[in-house]
């Protein structure tokens, strides 16, 4: 054997031995699903029996939050580790025809992960923004999820109840026919849920485009269709997917067979349709035995919310919803600053890292940028992921303290958590001229509801919460 042959050998088994080290990392994130809206969160009404038996094998977090109480910030503040508030690009629930909201040159989860040598994905909902300006549909759509760091996308551009309804593969809308161009409205349209698109009312107007329209009762098959896929063509390489599912967001549209079968109407049977695409992602882990060396988080981007869209006979209301309590017993829901806008489902399962158990340490989607970065041994620029702090010593159990200090959480109006405490700053935007002035301060610990406003009594509280949100501000970020 010569020397060069033999040092050829030697650095392909080096090589194979980092990667084995390298976990595979797949978020799978939900839309709208609420802290309590699984089994193992409390829920009775809905069946999620994949999700609680992750939960079962993993850490199941208490305190977790979103960065933001709505959509596009939210996922915003995953991917690049900001929070979203600090860029107006991305603080805001994006229309369907916005451009690109991250700004060029961010280090994102997957471009971080693509220097660590992972192959990486975008599945599901997208709702970041796509090109320089509003995109031309007709044309290569970029700058967009391939120009921030992932290999493959498959997306649904904004939202299944906002134009434009196709899919987006890499640079270029699924199936598109040339012969029947797309154009896409939101200046001139009807406002709301008002323009029908493939039978059902839309944000926004389109027109064209029949052949690549979705069929809305098929679009959670079709995503974990290309989830697994990639997972299979992927599976000796190491890889993040990042699998953001339509579900449970309006319009609920189930495939036939989870039409009526749960106890809280068109809501709760997508919910446990949510849990068929994980228990899919599941079982794809589990037969290319993989299982053992990925990474599996789900949890969703926002509090949960009993929307009606535009049909409350489709989507669900207050008689079908059967008294289920979606957000558990916090107040508030999705797009406001209780605790019911943030707070969050998050299960974490690692075999033979992370212990199963569970974790009242108060983290956060934006955490994920340095968690990642941790966990592939990189060390973050300080430019990068201002907001993100590395919680991997608290899924290996190796500290028992917290390790970020405080969050700020994103709305209307702004919210500062510091341990029990939780500050919310004056709704400025609010009709109510009393509501408008009014700043809230609640002790989660003996009230987790937010029933009881301290605010009169804790004025030194009041303060020094308000000079954290203060710094932050002023810093430009949050992290050391």
């Amino acid at each position: 054997m010569t020397l060069l042959f033999r040092f050829f050998v030697l650095t392909c088994l080096c090589l194979s031995a980092a990667a084995a080290e390298r976990p595979n990392i797949v978020i799978i994130l939900g839309d709208d699903i609420g802290y309590g809206d699984f089994g193992c969160y409390g829920a009775t009404k809905v069946r999620t029996p994949a999700i609680d038996k992750i939960a079962s094998e993993g850490l199941r977090f208490t305190d977790a939050h979103s960065a933001s109480a709505v959509c596009t910030p939210s996922r915003y503040a995953l991917i690049t580790g900001e929070y979203a508030w600090r860029n107006p690009a991305g603080d805001h629930i994006l229309p369907g025809n916005a451009p690109l909201s991250i700004r060029h040159g961010t280090l994102t989860v997957p471009a971080l992960l693509k220097q660590a040598g992972y192959k990486t994905a975008c599945i599901g909902k997208w709702h970041l923004g796509l090109g320089d300006t509003a995109p031309d549909w007709n044309i290569e759509l970029k700058p967009g999820p391939l120009e921030v760091g992932f290999d493959h996308c498959f997306i649904i551009p904004a939202t299944g109840d906002r134009a434009p309804c196709v899919f987006v593969e890499d640079h270029n809308i699924k199936n598109y026919d040339p012969k029947d161009p797309i154009t896409v409205d939101y200046d001139h349209c009807i406002p709301g849920h008002a323009n029908v698109i493939a039978g059902i009312g839309r944000i926004g107007a389109m027109k064209g485009g029949k052949a690549a329209l979705w069929q809305d009762d098929k679009i959670a098959e079709t995503l974990t269709a290309q989830a697994t896929s990639f997972i299979k063509n992927n599976r000796n390489n190491p890889f993040f997917l990042y699998c953001a599912t339509h579900d449970i967001h309006v319009p609920r549209v189930p495939a036939s067979r989870f039409r009526h079968a749960s106890g809280a109407g068109p809501r709760g049977d997508v919910i446990e349709q949510f849990d068929w695409c994980v228990s899919e992602v599941i079982k794809t882990l589990d037969k290319l035995n993989l299982a053992t060396n990925t990474l599996l988080i789900v949890t969703s981007d926002n509090g949960g919310i009993l929307d009606f869209g535009d049909s409350p006979e489709r989507d669900g209301n207050v008689a079908s919803n059967n008294g289920h309590k979606f957000n558990g017993p916090l107040r508030g829901t999705k797009g406001t600053a209780y605790e019911g806008g943030t707070r969050i489902p998050l299960i974490v399962r690692w075999p033979g890292k992370v212990q199963p158990g569970a974790s009242d340490k108060l983290v956060c989607l934006v955490d994920t940028l340095a968690t990642c970065a941790a966990i592939t041994g990189q060390k973050l620029p300080k430019s990068a992921g201002p907001d993100s702090f590395n919680l991997l010593p608290i899924l290996l159990g190796q500290t028992k303290d917290q390790v970020r200090d405080h969050l700020i959480e994103h709305s209307r109006r702004m919210g500062v958590r510091q341990g029990p405490w939780k500050l919310l700053t004056p709704d400025k935007r609010a009709r109510n001229p009393k509501m408008a002035a009014r700043t809230e301060l609640y002790n989660l610990a003996d009230d987790i509801g937010e029933k009881t406003n301290l605010a009169s009594q804790n004025p030194d509280k009041v303060k020094e919460l308000t000079a954290i949100l203060q710094k932050d501000r002023a810093d430009g970020r949050s992290r050391p």
